[in-house]
């Protein structure tokens, strides 16, 4: 192997017991390695583009375009409900 050229490298990693087997039987009825049935494993999980973030689950409920039930309130009134008080002035 040449300055600059990637070859094989050997490694040792800890794998479950359940998903090494799980591993070697795919390989088995496969007609494959068990060295490529992880290759190839690794490889689908490093094309997936990495996760953008968390989304916020939509938790709305009502009518979206039905009328907004806070109108009516004022914001001392809807602060005075909730059982907080108004912040202490600096």
């Amino acid at each position: 192997m040449g300055m600059g050229t990637l070859g094989d490298v050997k490694t040792t990693i800890d794998v479950h017991d359940e998903l090494l087997k799980r591993a070697k039987r795919h390989a088995k009825e496969t007609g494959q390695t068990l060295r490529s049935v992880i290759e190839e494993g690794l490889r689908l999980v490093l094309e997936k583009p990495p996760p953008t973030g968390y989304k916020l689950p939509d938790l709305r409920v009502g009518d979206p375009d039905g009328p907004n039930p806070f109108e009516k309130f004022t914001f001392a009134e809807m602060l005075e409900m909730s059982g907080r008080e108004w912040p202490k002035s600096r």
